[in-house]
């Protein structure tokens, strides 16, 4: 694959909102097109003739914005969903702190010979 080719499949996965390398969302321009395709930064110059088609299109792509929005119901859902899933794992915290103290007190309560245990 030639390396003007790797440019160019990079805009295309960043159009389709399918990056490899960079996390979705990124912004379309010269640097995030040259870090998807595996290149430095600054990598894409506008003083060499190679690049002129490429970076016209960059700018055509960008200036598109054709990043699919999030309707608010969906993004409503989300966030609900992330409060969900937090609150979830701060009731996991909670019961993990409240076994370990109830172990805690157990072996505390073991090293006294005198108490015997409540029988039912």
């Amino acid at each position: 694959m030639s390396g003007m080719q790797d440019y160019w499949d990079a805009l295309g996965r960043l159009k389709a909102g399918k990056p490899v390398r960079l996390p979705k969302g990124s912004p379309i321009n010269k640097d995030s097109v040259a870090l998807e395709a595996g290149r430095g930064r600054g990598s894409i110059k506008r003083s060499r003739e190679s690049f002129l088609s490429l970076i016209s299109a960059i700018e055509n792509a960008a200036n598109a914005d054709e990043s699919p929005r999030e309707p608010d119901i969906l993004r409503r859902y989300k966030e609900a969903a992330d409060e969900y899933k937090d609150m979830y794992h701060r009731a996991l915290n909670r019961e993990l702190m409240l076994v370990e103290r109830v172990a805690r007190l157990e072996k505390e309560l073991a090293r006294f010979s005198n108490i015997v245990p409540i029988k039912k």
